[in-house]
């Protein structure tokens, strides 16, 4: 009798394009927000219908996510700062241009790591760009 084939592996995958871009990005409407160098209406309108302790200049304390705003390799150098004020599983979402060379997926990565973060999630920002979440590694929490 032949063996019956695992669906786990074989199941299609989730489809996420239902979901709004706050859904996408875990924004909930009691989470802390930073948001730095981002200045898509879109997505400020979105925000702004949905948490009510968004900060515009410096983070807040204990921000539960932040939004970074990176058009440049040399603006990634904040996410050391950035690491620093976060806590258990806050978040900084690094939002960078998409398919650029002076600004690469492979950047952001690295600079990531040097904040001693870890990336674990990629969404679609935006046609122009893409945002990276970084966290703590779960083995400093």
């Amino acid at each position: 009798m032949p063996k019956a084939k695992s669906t786990a592996h074989n199941s299609p995958e989730r489809d996420y394009s239902h979901r709004s871009l706050l859904d996408k990005l875990g924004v909930k409407p009691e989470n802390r927000v930073s948001i730095l160098r981002i200045s898509d209406a879109f997505f400020l309108e979105q925000l702004s219908s949905r948490s009510r302790s968004a900060s515009f200049d410096d983070p807040p304390e204990e921000p539960d996510i932040v939004f970074l705003g990176a058009e440049t390799r040399d603006q990634l150098a904040q996410l050391k700062s950035l690491a620093q004020t976060i806590n258990g599983a806050a978040a900084i979402w690094v939002v960078y241009p998409k398919g650029q060379k002076h600004i690469r997926e492979v950047d952001v990565i690295a600079a990531g790591k040097a904040a001693g973060l870890t990336d674990n999630k990629v969404v679609r920002f935006s046609e122009t760009h893409t945002a990276l979440r970084f966290v703590i590694p779960l083995a400093r929490r």
